[in-house]
């Protein structure tokens, strides 16, 4: 063979070396732009439009059948663009901070070593580093356990607990990645379909004049079944899958040489005591992403001087532990810039009435799965799911009344809409600050979540059309 030839086949790319579709999707921050300008764009064809709006019992709700267009708005200058950027980091300054302050805790934790221990002991007494099956029963376990967080605490308020899984995962032998799905997915999942669900179910359903967490076996079925789902599809498709990051995720010591101190022990028990008055926080104060930041802040300097850190040792470590996860936080200031826009322009509300008057005329069965579907396309635009059930709900509460369809349904399809596509849409803030705490882009969690959703919205599709003919 000649030399040329050596060359030749040399420079030439294999088919195994050739990069993959999700490595040449552009960076997050370039998608998020480019969804950017596409809303700034549709500014100047949407008009723009308002709902009238009422307080009732401290609550401000729309007034059916009040929607009007409003002439009088001017157009969107493009340096708007660009000053909905900073703007957008501003609103969305409390997901920053929490990602910041949560970063450098688990950066203070790790330094300790308690977690990693505690993981290590765990997983070598259950022996999951030498049996697949032990492996993915661990897996199983931390999906649910991910999932009754979600189911009883709620979505953002699960943030910090997205390292453990990582931490597991690396314990038994996976990528990241499989940490991060069965973390955020868990939350994600259980979140979105909780039976309990105060933001979601309890909202919609005082206004939809309904006992609160009424419906809830339905509910209950469903959450059940697509985390049984979600812990399959960990199981046989995100562990094979071929993830290399630049950080990649690694414990210090075979697992056999783990062992836990006494400093260990109360490193952990100062941990879990944060997380318990985190809890009793948010369940009987009303604690939420400023508040649990508050207290993460505490933990970390709590455990610190536990663990025998000064002052300033403490300061430098969590700001190494911030410096981490700098790039995720930014992301989400970036995301949070597409509303800015669409609030700018006044053309939120004229896309909540024109998407909820497709519902009108379907059968009440397809109508239950449009309405999910219309509702996930509201999420990308009004991203709280309180938020979105006090504008949406007065539309579509008197909708179903009209179409015969029971509240009850209409409350599951937009509880379905708006909840399961909270893992996908890069408006989700709580979703990007626990991608960037995991060390995930957002282009590489959708290539592995994308499946999986089409998989949860079948079922959950197939239990509204169910729900519908059983009189639900």
């Amino acid at each position: 063979m000649s030399q040329s030839q050596q060359q030749t086949q040399t420079s030439a790319p294999s088919a195994s070396t050739a990069p993959k579709w999700y490595q040449r999707v552009p960076d997050p921050m370039v998608l998020i732009f480019l969804i950017l300008v596409a809303a700034y764009l549709m500014t100047f064809i949407v008009p723009a439009g308002e709902f009238q709006r009422e307080m009732v019992n401290g609550r401000t709700t729309v007034i059916p059948d009040s929607f009007r267009y409003l002439a009088d708005v001017a157009n969107l200058h493009v340096f708007n663009i660009f000053v909905a950027i900073p703007e957008g980091l501003i609103a969305a300054s409390q997901y920053l901070f929490i990602v910041f302050i949560a970063g450098g805790l688990f950066h203070i934790l790790q330094r300790t070593g308690a977690l990693e221990n505690a993981i290590g002991v765990a997983v070598h007494r259950v022996g999951a580093e030498h049996s697949t099956r032990s492996r993915n029963l661990i897996i199983v376990a931390g999906t649910f356990i991910y999932g009754f967080f979600g189911v009883a605490v709620g979505f953002e308020n699960n943030i910090a607990l997205v390292p453990i899984g990582v931490l597991i995962a690396t314990a038994i032998g996976c990528s990241r990645l499989v940490g991060v799905t069965m973390a955020v997915g868990g939350i994600g999942v259980g979140f979105a379909l909780s039976p309990i669900n105060p933001y979601t179910v309890g909202v919609a359903q005082g206004i939809g004049e309904l006992p609160t967490f009424s419906g809830w076996g339905l509910r209950t079925l469903m959450v059940i079944g697509c985390l049984a789902t979600l812990s399959a599809f960990i199981c046989r498709y995100v562990t094979r899958i071929d993830y290399r990051d630049d950080q990649p995720a690694e414990l210090t010591k075979r697992l056999e040489d783990y062992t836990l101190t006494r400093r260990d022990l109360m490193t952990l028990g100062i941990f879990v005591a944060g997380l318990v008055v985190m809890l009793v926080g948010v369940f009987t104060n009303d604690w939420y992403i400023n508040e649990i930041a508050g207290m993460f802040l505490l933990m970390a300097i709590v455990i610190g001087f536990a663990n025998g850190l000064g002052a300033n040792e403490l300061v430098k470590q969590m700001m190494e532990g911030a410096s981490t996860v700098t790039a995720g936080a930014l992301v989400i200031g970036v995301a949070a810039s597409i509303q800015v826009i669409l609030k700018d322009a006044q053309i939120i509300d004229t896309i909540v009435h024109a998407l909820s008057g497709l519902v009108g005329d379907m059968p009440t069965a397809l109508a239950a799965v449009a309405a999910s579907v219309i509702q996930g396309i509201i999420n990308l635009f009004v991203p709280s799911g309180s938020g979105q059930a006090l504008v949406t709900m007065p539309i579509l509460i008197p909708l179903a009344d009209l179409i015969d369809m029971s509240r009850q349904l209409m409350i599951t399809a937009f509880q379905v809409g708006d909840g399961l596509t909270n893992l996908i849409v890069p408006t989700s803030g709580g979703t990007l600050a626990m991608l960037a705490l995991g060390r995930v882009s957002y282009a590489q969690w959708l290539r592995v979540i994308m499946p999986l959703m089409v998989l949860v919205y079948a079922m959950c599709w197939i239990a509204l059309i169910a729900g519908h003919y059983l009189g639900y």
